[in-house]
């Protein structure tokens, strides 16, 4: 379960973010510069909220009044931002294991499909996107959170990764809070949809 109280100053508005979600894979849904990426970064520790609880299970993240504030390397959440994020000097195997807090964490699930030595920077979207993922994945989370996981990649790879997805979701049974602009995206993946909108929370539904 993730329960979320918070506020941040974002841009021209205070963004509002009061939600608990007990779900498989939640979606974050709505305009661009609502502030759904923030709402990710807030629960990752990459920013800070001016008040608020950030909870996950009742273990707590973040507390303006209890003077908590985990860093992010304690608070078990992978994270795959739009922008990938990989370490462009070390080839796939060395990506991967850079979190390998847990090495059997893709156990189950098919890995990157990329060759072990292969630079990063020779991979296409679809492959960097997938070894983004294998990187948050062995870091053995209690949550996963993922920002546009299929932007990057066109139709038909698109349709490839979305099962690879679902077997991450159905199988490790790793929680899921991710954004997304597709509504096909939204209805394969999630259970529950939070619709964002300038800043605040215009609802909640099961998909």
């Amino acid at each position: 379960m993730i329960a979320l109280d918070v506020e941040l100053e974002q841009g021209t508005f205070t963004l509002v973010a009061n939600v608990t979600l007990d779900s498989r894979a939640a979606a974050l849904f709505g305009p661009s510069g609502a502030g759904k990426t923030t709402v990710l970064d807030m629960i990752a520790g990459l920013r800070t909220p001016r008040r608020g609880v950030i909870a996950i299970d009742n273990r707590v993240l973040f507390s303006s009044a209890a003077h908590v504030n985990l860093p992010p390397h304690q608070r078990r959440v992978g994270y795959v931002p739009q922008d990938v994020a990989l370490f462009p000097h070390m080839n796939v195997r060395r990506n991967l294991l850079y979190g390998r807090h847990a090495p059997s964490a893709l156990r189950g699930v098919d890995r990157a499909n990329s060759p072990d030595l292969e630079r990063v920077t020779r991979l296409s979207g679809g492959e960097r996107q997938r070894v983004a993922l294998g990187r948050a994945l062995m870091s053995g989370p209690s949550l996963l959170l993922l920002d546009e996981p299929l932007a990057a990649v066109d139709v038909p790879l698109r349709r490839r990764i979305l099962p690879y997805l679902q077997r991450v979701r159905d199988e490790l049974r790793i929680p899921i809070v991710y954004v997304s602009h597709d509504r096909e995206e939204v209805e394969a993946l999630a259970d529950t949809v939070v619709r964002i909108d300038n800043g605040r929370i215009a609802g909640v539904e099961a998909v």
